[in-house]
């Protein structure tokens, strides 16, 4: 069941399904809610309304409760782009769409009944992630970009930065010169993921790519229009987001690795590895920037100072040996495959949204 977005022109009649989902459009983005989040979730909401119209289901009261447990089933048998069935995290996400439209909807007073109140969602799959990489094939992916050209160099600039600090590939692409503190050796990922600002350590060696990428490759590209943003495309214009997971994945099967993956599979192995070389999950949790790991779990913030010297210590890329007392602390903890499966989870929606 591919589904390719349509563009909806301004309905003419304000109770028809699409007018509901765009006033919902307008909700979000009147709540800030972040620019990517907001083209999925009405992504989600016309592929409903598509299905809905393909059923002679024109008006919001004809949906029931019945309707959406229809729906729920289809999504469940529904094939995706890659030609497998849906994955459990893409059904939830559909679903969710519908289940928060409607809540809207109803706080709005613009429907008598929610009947998507008491929709039960498919529970989350606890899966870790399906590759990582060992510090070698980091390094033989690292090494595939042909750095005598411009975009060869930008681009090793850019996987390591990645395999450094585990930013999102939105986040990288969003780093300002402003954002990289090289004395510090520290990052500033301003409006990640729920618009969250955090500071994350950054390795030397991938510090001194970047800077040769703004010393020899940056200023070739940079017009006075050009946004500050770190890493541009050969008309000095911002990254395409596409591209980059593309040029990323080209690396990855460059390298011969017998493995897949894009920009997530080096949050992974970041994450990954750190672990295994003793690091405290609270570090890599606010590396990460995730709020939480479960319901229970409570955000723990550590100085940005204490975080640099645990990214020291335990990533390979520049592995220091640990200190007698930092090792008599750490222990694996009990939620690594907790933080592992989120992070899964996590790549199976970027996936989505790049679909």
């Amino acid at each position: 069941m591919p589904y390719v977005e349509r563009q909806v022109e301004k309905p003419s009649d304000p109770r028809s399904l699409e007018a509901y989902a765009l006033a919902y459009k307008e909700h979000l983005k009147a709540k800030d809610y972040a620019t990517q989040s907001v083209q999925y979730k009405y992504a989600s909401l016309i592929w409903f309304i598509d299905w809905c119209h393909e059923r002679g289901i024109e008006c919001i009261e004809q949906i029931t409760r019945p309707i959406l447990q229809r729906y729920q089933r289809y999504l469940y048998y529904a094939i995706s782009r890659s030609g497998k069935p849906l994955s459990t995290a893409s059904q939830r996400n559909r679903l969710t769409a519908v289940r928060t439209w409607f809540k809207f909807l109803m706080r709005e007073n613009l429907i008598l009944y929610n009947p998507a109140s008491e929709l039960e969602l498919p529970k989350p799959e606890k899966r870790l992630p399906k590759h990582t990489l060992t510090p070698e094939e980091a390094e033989l992916v690292l090494s595939q970009p042909d750095i005598e050209t411009d975009a060869g160099l930008r681009d090793r600039a850019i996987l390591e930065v990645l395999y450094s600090t585990g930013i999102r590939r939105q986040e990288v692409i969003n780093l300002t010169k402003q954002d990289v503190n090289s004395g510090a050796g520290i990052i500033a990922v301003r409006q990640g993921k729920g618009k969250k600002d955090r500071f994350v350590p950054v390795g030397e060696r991938a510090l001194v790519w970047v800077e040769k990428y703004l010393d020899d490759v940056r200023p070739q590209h940079a017009l006075p229009s050009s946004p500050d943003n770190v890493f541009l495309d050969e008309t000095g214009k911002v990254l395409n987001l596409h591209k980059v997971s593309r040029a990323v994945k080209k690396y990855v099967k460059q390298a011969n690795i017998d493995k897949m993956g894009s920009c997530h599979l080096f949050r992974h192995t970041m994450a990954t590895l750190m672990l295994e070389n003793g690091a405290d999950i609270r570090f890599i949790q606010q590396m990460l920037g995730h709020s939480q790991l479960s319901t229970a779990e409570i955000y723990t913030h550590v100085a940005i100072h204490k975080l640099k010297e645990i990214h020291t210590a335990t990533h390979p890329a520049k592995l220091k040996e640990v200190t007698e007392s930092h090792q008599s602390t750490q222990k694996m903890p009990a939620t690594k495959d907790e933080l592992l499966s989120a992070l899964a989870a996590e790549a199976e929606e970027e996936n989505e949204t790049s679909a």
